[in-house]
């Protein structure tokens, strides 16, 4: 089984090239350029003009921050592998009001498209990125975590196989902006 605890945040204002599954933002909200259905059946609202190359149902799409005032925000279960949404609540509830969006499935090939990754957003480069990605690794035994990405870092079980701190982490290339660069856990 795959889990991707840590990957890239949705902070990024959208830009004239945004394309189908592209960070964009409404209002200084992160978002994601996807579908208007799947936005809804993730529980996302959907707003058009973010993502100008696309076809028409495809709009930025964003979420609330929090659910319920407990600080851990809702993850959308749509197509959403359920060992992964039961592991992403441990991860929310070991730091409440510190992630504020979590995405997991994307029509795109990879560990999205399979339901077996997830995006946990903190701010723009906040150190509790790297808090949260050691913590995952610390834990990725029972969280059956895969991989983490944070900060043009990378751990794989499969690969380091023993946890270590991120600084020693596999540097990743420089894939030319903060979102790809993976800085928003």
């Amino acid at each position: 089984m795959k889990f991707l605890a840590i990957a890239s945040l949705l902070l990024l204002s959208a830009t004239a090239h945004a394309a189908v599954n592209d960070r964009c933002s409404t209002s200084g909200t992160p978002g994601v350029c996807i579908s208007t259905a799947n936005c809804a059946s993730g529980g996302g609202k959907s707003t058009a003009g973010f993502c100008p190359n696309d076809p028409d149902d495809i709009r930025c799409c964003t979420k609330t921050t929090c659910d319920g005032g407990d600080g851990i925000p809702t993850i959308p279960t749509n197509k959403c592998q359920s060992h992964v949404v039961t592991n992403g609540y441990i991860i929310l509830n070991q730091f409440p009001h510190k992630i504020h969006t979590v995405w997991c499935y994307a029509n795109k090939p990879g560990d999205h498209g399979t339901g077996t990754a997830l995006d946990l957003m903190v701010g723009n480069r906040n150190p509790i990125g790297q808090t949260i990605a050691e913590w995952t690794m610390e834990n990725h035994g029972r969280l059956k975590v895969k991989y983490i990405i944070w900060g043009q870092r990378i751990w794989n079980v499969e690969v380091e196989g023993t946890p270590r701190p991120w600084a020693q982490w596999r540097r990743m290339d420089d894939r030319g902006d903060d979102t790809a660069n993976h800085w928003y856990v």
